[in-house]
């Protein structure tokens, strides 16, 4: 019996998931959760043998939570179901599929990770790849790209976060670098797939 664990911030996507793999007498869902911390607060005391996680979530995105989820309980698989194939590295995680993937193929996948100890990874030749070490961004990385968003200048975030503009341009670049992006345009996409922007 696989002991599974789904997180995903969209009930439908829960409930279809959760019909799918309950109906499958070799797999048991242990419990669905829309919240990554609140997902790890019950794995803590519900071990499942693969967890199954979206990249964008409220809260704590999914990068966060696989970090987090893989250093406290390296045993655990990891398979990643999203709907964007170009945010994220393979590092970490034990399987990449994209939403749209039928049921069949979805079982295949979780009894070759847990089984057999293989890797699968759909998309996974994209060039525009974001490497997981460098893809967690602090609580102020978040709130400045909040405002660049909401087209803030420099000098205005400053002001509005009661730090200096050469605070505020250090913060700037390593977001940048962290998300692998060379403009503002890039910048909001990639937060918006991350779950940073709504």
């Amino acid at each position: 019996m696989i002991k599974i664990v789904i997180v995903d911030d969209h009930q439908m996507f829960l409930d279809g998931m959760t019909s799918v793999l309950s109906g499958n007498p070799e797999f048991e869902v242990l419990f669905v959760e829309n919240s990554a911390r609140k997902a790890l607060e019950k794995i803590k005391d519900n071990i499942p043998d693969i967890v199954i996680s979206d990249i964008s979530m409220p809260e704590m995105n999914g990068l966060e939570f696989i970090k987090i989820l893989k250093n406290d309980f390296p045993e655990i698989k990891i398979l990643v179901v999203s709907m964007f194939e170009n945010i994220l590295s393979f590092r970490n995680i034990d399987g990449f599929l994209l939403k749209d993937t039928d049921k069949e193929q979805l079982i295949s996948v979780i009894n070759d990770i847990v089984l057999r100890g293989k890797k699968h990874f759909a998309g996974r030749n994209n060039e525009n790849s974001i490497d997981f070490k460098k893809s967690v961004l602090s609580k102020r990385e978040k709130e400045i790209i909040q405002l660049i968003a909401q087209e803030y200048t420099t000098e205005e975030i400053a002001e509005r976060l009661i730090i200096s503009k050469h605070t505020v341009e250090a913060h700037r670049k390593n977001i940048f670098f962290k998300l692998q992006v060379k403009n503002i345009a890039g910048l909001i996409k990639i937060a918006i797939q991350l779950g940073v922007l709504k």
